[in-house]
């Protein structure tokens, strides 16, 4: 790729600090958290009493797992407002889950937060390879999702220009793109790949478009993914994380010089993984659920709140701070077929392997008496649309998912353009089982 990492220099000393001295900074600022969310929060108080802990009890960081978890639920039993540990005329930004499944989760920021906010989401772009003076086409989603402000006030505080283009009307993103001539693009990734369809139906070839980097998130992608990028656009594709109820977009990235995991900004946010059944917190290296902790939030503090994706927390190397595996999927999306766990994310890696396939894809997930049963509908390549070659690709696709995940499931390769794009977040799995 085009593109070279940012000098030590322009970094936050914190990024390179030593173990002792990040550890040292991250028990600081617990005692504080802590103490800030028992005194604020009456959610807080009552969970902390009830396992008859005090946030002075608090003396080395193992002691938070004495604690018991934050979920969703809790947010929505709280709702709107019953876990802002500020008064609300403090709040000066709210933003909420999009709340599909119930009450939407309702999150605030103080000043200081949308200030710390924005640092972190400068120092992930940063560490993707942005600069100052840099052209951001930024397509995240604006409003009440977190993606598109979060990093968009991130790249104004590193010194780029933001072109605040949102969702939808993919025709005018490519327009937007050949005129103004962005360097980066932040989107995700299934909605790069419409806007790759777009050029490529105006008789544009993406790779000469001016995009260098691409910054993506908001929904899990494997590294087949991060090649297809790549190879379609010629640029660097670099992951970013985060999500609303921890603060946004900006709780860690990748780096561009190694691609190999996203780094924790762990002086502002405090990773666990713990085994998804028993809540037994696992050492580095093994996967579990990822659970965060928030150390200087002021409006909206969170203790080890239940993020529910899949991960694993590994030594740093671009940087000091510990590194996330990129998420391979969510404990909540799993999926049992015949007595086997199945996520998306595994599926998909097996998809884009063949070369006939496209990316674009969905899950349909049924009723098959009392099993369930999946099928995968993915587009076929324009080269490769014939109704034998796309049935030999079914064939074949079907044939290594069943050898590999023990599983079988229908493969059907349709038509280029029968899969219809996403806007924004991909669905990849549709449930078409009967509802109880």
């Amino acid at each position: 790729m085009r593109n070279s990492p940012a000098s030590r220099n322009d970094c936050d000393p914190i990024e390179f600090a030593s173990r002792d001295e990040i550890a040292a900074l991250q028990l600081e600022r617990l005692q504080w958290s802590l103490e800030h969310a028992y005194d604020n929060v009456p959610h807080y108080r009552k969970a902390f009493e009830e396992v008859g802990f005090s946030p002075g009890d608090l003396t080395e960081l193992a002691d938070l797992a004495k604690l018991p978890f934050t979920a969703k639920a809790d947010l929505r039993e709280n709702y709107p407002f019953g876990m802002f540990a500020v008064p609300r005329e403090q709040v000066v930004r709210i933003h909420a889950s999009s709340g599909t499944t119930g009450k939407p989760t309702v999150v605030g920021y103080t000043q200081r937060d949308v200030d710390m906010w924005a640092d972190v989401c400068a120092r992930s772009i940063r560490a993707a390879g942005g600069k100052p003076g840099d052209i951001v086409h930024c397509g995240f989603g604006y409003g009440l999702f977190t993606g598109g402000l979060g990093l968009h006030y991130g790249a104004e505080k590193l010194g780029c220009t933001v072109i605040p283009v949102s969702g939808g009307l993919t025709e005018r993103q490519v327009l937007l793109i050949r005129d103004f001539k962005p360097a980066i693009i932040m989107v995700t990734p299934s909605y790069l790949f419409a806007i790759a369809d777009e050029f490529e139906r105006q008789g544009l070839d993406p790779r000469e478009s001016s995009l260098r980097i691409g910054i993506f998130g908001a929904e899990p992608w494997t590294e087949s993914m991060r090649t297809e990028i790549e190879q379609r656009f010629d640029l660097d594709a670099i992951d970013v994380y985060g999500l609303s109820e921890v603060i946004g977009p900006g709780v860690s990235a990748e780096c561009i010089e190694t691609k190999d995991g996203l780094h924790i900004w762990e002086d502002h946010f405090y990773p666990e993984v713990v085994d998804p059944e028993t809540g037994e917190v696992l050492p580095d290296g093994e996967k579990g659920e990822l659970v965060f902790t928030s150390l200087t939030k002021e409006a909206f503090p969170v203790v080890r709140y239940r993020t529910r994706d899949l991960t694993r927390l590994l030594p740093g190397t671009a940087r000091t701070m510990r590194r996330m595996e990129k998420v391979t999927g969510r404990s909540d999306d799993m999926i049992i077929l015949r007595g086997v766990n199945v996520f998306p994310t595994q599926i998909e890696e097996i998809l884009l392997e063949d070369e006939r396939i496209s990316a674009h894809y969905v899950l349909e997930l049924r009723d098959e008496g009392p099993m369930n049963a999946l099928s995968a509908i993915v587009e076929a390549r324009p080269d490769s649309a014939g109704d034998e070659i796309r049935a030999a690709a079914a064939s074949e696709i079907g044939n290594r998912i069943k050898g590999r995940m023990g599983v079988s499931i229908e493969v059907k390769v349709v038509e280029p353009g029968a899969v219809e794009r996403s806007q924004g977040k991909a669905v990849r799995v549709i449930d078409l089982r009967a509802k109880d």
